[in-house]
């Protein structure tokens, strides 16, 4: 993964063949032209989870027409920071009640989810370049 710095407040992440590019809010001198970080980072537990859980119906035939997930972050107004993340699975009113525990328990594959269950350690460390 590389990282770069295109101008204002933009920081675009090159990985995987892939440029995913992040800007800053107005109020904080960026453009809003890109999410921010942190909302790339909370989506990408929706999007992981939603994943999880297409790959499930998908494999039974299940219709994800009217499927939907919501996520909601529950914040610490003493620390600021996130305390909580409630993921709600919004199923279909015909969605066959024999796999509602399971698709539960397909959403808790997610690597993110596990990730942040079991956080690795993260480092930060400084190189000078000629």
């Amino acid at each position: 993964m590389k990282i770069s710095f295109p101008g204002g407040k933009k920081v675009d992440i090159n990985y995987k063949n892939f440029v995913i590019k992040t800007d800053q809010p107005i109020k904080y001198g960026g453009e809003n032209s890109n999410p921010e970080p942190f909302s790339l980072f909370i989506s990408s537990i929706g999007a992981c989870v939603g994943y999880y859980i297409l790959s499930f119906c998908q494999e039974r035939d299940i219709n994800t027409k009217e499927l939907k997930l919501i996520v909601k972050t529950i914040k610490n107004n003493q620390t600021n920071m996130i305390d909580q993340i409630d993921i709600r699975i919004l199923a279909q009113k015909n969605f066959p009640d024999k796999y509602l525990k399971s698709i539960i328990k397909a959403a808790n594959l997610c690597a993110v989810k596990k990730h942040l269950e079991n956080p690795p350690k993260i480092e930060i460390l400084i190189n000078k370049v000629e």
